[in-house]
């Protein structure tokens, strides 16, 4: 019996071993820029959301509001409380001594942000070190971070005036104490939590396998937190450092207003509050300016994940 004659397997050509080409790379791209698209379109379609909410509550709920018994359930709708989302926009535009309300909220929103900044900064760095250093010594995990975490119940409006007075009697480099140094120590405070307790976490994340590969390779503990801990934990830390912008924004303005530091949006939403007598869109516009401080400062925090992205998912290599 004859054996099957076993015809060639088909050529497939020149550049048969080349790597498969995406048919169609227009329509992935295409796809791309609508992904991209809707997630700007989100945002926008949530401010337009809680505008018309605003004004559907300015129109339908009584001057006075709406009380049971002692109790008011829903707020006076009156302009001293509850502003048009117009005013708000077009109060920009009104005098404030030698410049408009527009003009003193970037400038005032500068300067805390600029503090904000230092203090996200300094929190970053008072957290990675404390993060490394517990990682390095059980014993420091176990004596320190229950104090971390406790530290973070004492409220920042009675911290406040004890570092403002703590700073009063430090000089450094010959030079006194700042006003706003005390501004940037209280934010911080808050931003250090975070940070400490996300990059915690990160370098304890590599499995022990990982750990033991580079002990075998001969690393010590410097070269295996270079090569592997570091890299594992910036996954978990680019999210600690935008809880960290927002609560450096909310300690700086928190800071301004405790400590009575001029120059900053958190003293001017004071100023501000005192002249809303009769309409409080200077109020709003200031409070919303601080608000859109913190996205600033996300903004900026996120320049940070575009230079770290090849460690920002977990499990890349």
């Amino acid at each position: 019996m004859s054996k099957p004659v076993l015809s060639p397997a088909p050529t497939l050509g020149p550049g048969a071993d080349s790597p498969v080409r995406e048919p169609f790379p227009w329509l992935r791209r295409s796809v791309d820029a609508t992904t991209r698209l809707r997630g700007l379109l989100y945002p926008v379609a949530a401010l337009l959301l809680l505008i018309t909410a605003w004004e559907a509550v300015k129109l339908l709920v009584p001057a006075n509001g709406v009380s049971i018994g002692d109790q008011r359930i829903l707020p006076r709708t009156t302009d001293a409380a509850l502003p048009h989302a117009w005013s708000v926009l077009t109060v920009l535009g009104e005098a404030d001594g030698k410049s408009t309300v527009g003009a003193t909220l970037v400038r005032t929103g500068g300067f805390t942000l600029g503090l904000a900044l230092l203090a996200l900064t300094l929190g970053t760095i008072v957290g990675v070190a404390l993060a490394v250093l517990m990682q390095r010594f059980g014993w420091v995990e176990r004596g320190l971070l229950p104090y971390v975490i406790v530290s973070q119940t004492i409220p920042l409006i009675a911290l406040a005036p004890l570092v403002a007075g703590w700073g009063g009697k430090v000089t450094i480099a010959g030079q006194p104490w700042r006003p706003w140094m005390s501004i940037v120590v209280i934010a911080a405070y808050l931003v250090f939590f975070p940070v400490a307790i996300g990059m915690l976490r990160g370098l304890q994340s590599p499995s022990k396998a990982a750990v033991e590969l580079l002990h075998s390779c001969a690393a010590g503990w410097w070269g295996t937190l270079l090569h592997l801990r570091l890299p594992a934990a910036v996954p978990h830390l680019l999210p600690a450092l935008r809880l960290g912008a927002a609560a450096a924004v909310i300690g700086a303005v928190v800071a301004e207003i405790s400590t009575g530091t001029a120059g900053g949006i958190g003293r001017q939403i004071i100023v501000f509050s005192q002249q809303s007598t009769g309409n409080a869109a200077r109020l709003y516009a200031a409070v919303i300016a601080a608000a859109l401080l913190g996205v600033v400062l996300t903004a900026l925090v996120s320049l940070a994940e575009i230079v770290l992205r090849r460690y920002s998912r977990p499990g890349r290599s």
